[in-house]
């Protein structure tokens, strides 16, 4: 009979699994990291995408006469500072 371990890797098994924990806490580590600079990006980039977009769609129309050059303006100024300009009294 084997008292001494029932045919187990000993001292062996205790160093495998302090590897394995740390290998598996170091990789949940860094898929959190990754997840959180991924959010932070998809934050920010598409955002600064779509706006040059819409100052070039805004270009376009008025190059084309669909707008005035105040209206142009107060549009432009909306979307570089992401406030509606106050309506004057009337």
């Amino acid at each position: 009979m084997m008292w001494w371990g029932d045919g187990g890797w000993g001292f062996g098994s205790m160093v495998a699994m302090s590897l394995m924990m740390v290998v598996v806490i170091g990789a949940v580590g860094l898929l959190g990291v990754w997840l959180l600079r991924q959010g932070r990006n998809a934050r920010t980039a598409p955002l600064s995408a779509r706006s040059a977009r819409a100052e070039q769609e805004l270009a376009e129309r008025f190059g084309r006469g669909e707008m005035d050059e105040q209206q142009y303006t107060r549009a432009r100024r909306v979307l570089q500072t992401g406030t509606t300009p106050e309506a004057p009294p009337s």
